[in-house]
């Protein structure tokens, strides 16, 4: 393979326009989860921004890229997804039909490891090293909303009802219930983080947003706009007050879920819950084939989806002493948590202590 690697801000218009249309094409060489916003350049570039060490592997056919490989590297070759931890979807982006070396890959990259969390279906030279596949919900609407409503009635016929009987209950109740799908205002942002920050205090969850760089990243995602890709902050709102939001980004074909929010003063109206069936119906009237949710079990992503995409997490490594002491550090980390998370019998305790923390650390 011919690989150039390149930093984020030496990549041509060119090449950008490139990595886009490998993208747009991607559902029709059967890899439709290319597609995802998350492995736009947009969000590499806007990654290279706020952290070091993000580069692009480029490869080159008869003097035309084929294949864009987004990755983050530290001096001592130690190689992750770009955006490990908030990136819901991760690999390469390819023309149809291409296959790769991960070894040689990587080799060509500098790197002694690539670990990923959410590496995305059908990367068969990454899989074969993965150390487990996860189910990432999405909410299907290529055939419009009023067909994906009618078969969530069909399917959910309670949840449903309730959930639109709320919402009516909400506007009597606070004001007139109004949706925006594309908010423009930074004030309305600014709520939702604060929401978000609050919510993974409460919970006992670790606060991403007091990770400047992520507020950061965020904030440049928000004002990005091109063709293919745009930063989406979606907010309910009642008598003219914010009662839930949602940031995330969209690709040509995808809307994916990222950072949703509702103020807690509202919650019996399951405010969130509607704010979702609102961005479905906008994101279908918008050419949009799917939601995707993200990885990890919740009952509203249960209750809302229409089938499961398939991530994996895990390790592609060289024989190197750098990637084994790396796999030897993260491995049993990884193991423990997925454990907890897929057990209800460990999951259910370990949340109500984590809630509990929360409970106490807010009072204090």
């Amino acid at each position: 393979m011919d690989i150039g690697v390149h930093r984020p801000g030496e990549l041509s218009a060119a090449d950008r326009a490139a990595w886009a249309a490998l993208q747009s094409k991607a559902h029709l060489g059967g890899s439709p989860g290319l597609a995802n916003p998350f492995l736009s350049p947009e969000f590499t570039l806007a990654m290279g921004r706020c952290r070091r060490g993000v580069r692009i592997g480029v490869v080159h056919e008869g003097g035309e890229p084929v294949a864009f490989f987004p990755f983050q590297r530290t001096a001592t070759g130690v190689g992750r997804a770009v955006g490990l931890g908030v990136s819901d979807c991760q690999g390469l982006v390819h023309r149809p039909g291409f296959t790769w070396d991960a070894h040689e890959l990587l080799r060509a990259c500098g790197l002694a490891v690539w670990e990923f969390d959410h590496l995305a279906e059908g990367q068969a030279p990454f899989e074969a090293e993965a150390s487990g596949t996860f189910p990432s919900p999405v909410m299907d609407i290529d055939q419009g909303y009023e067909t994906y409503l009618r078969e969530l009635r069909e399917r959910s016929p309670k949840f449903t009802r309730t959930t639109l009987a709320k919402e009516r209950r909400l506007g009597r109740d606070a004001g007139e219930v109004r949706y925006v799908h594309d908010e423009c205002d930074p004030a309305a942002l600014r709520t939702l983080m604060g929401w978000k920050s609050a919510q993974y205090r409460r919970t006992g969850r670790s606060d991403r947003f007091a990770h400047p760089w992520i507020t950061r990243l965020v904030q440049q995602l928000f004002h990005t706009r091109s063709a293919p890709f745009a930063g989406i902050l979606s907010v309910l709102y009642a008598g003219g007050s914010p009662v839930a939001a949602h940031f995330g980004l969209r690709s040509e074909r995808v809307l994916a879920c990222w950072f949703p929010a509702y103020d807690p003063a509202f919650a019996k109206y399951s405010p969130g819950l509607a704010l979702h069936l609102h961005m479905a119906e906008a994101a279908a009237a918008d050419g949009i084939a799917y939601l995707d949710l993200g990885r990890g079990q919740k009952e509203y992503k249960d209750s809302l989806k229409t089938r499961e995409l398939l991530v994996s997490e895990g390790w592609v490594t060289r024989r190197h002493p750098i990637a084994l002491g790396h796999r030897a550090r993260r491995a049993p980390v990884r193991a423990l948590r997925n454990a907890v998370l897929s057990r209800p019998e460990f999951f259910e305790p370990a949340d109500r202590a984590l809630k509990r923390m929360g409970r106490i650390r807010s009072r204090n």
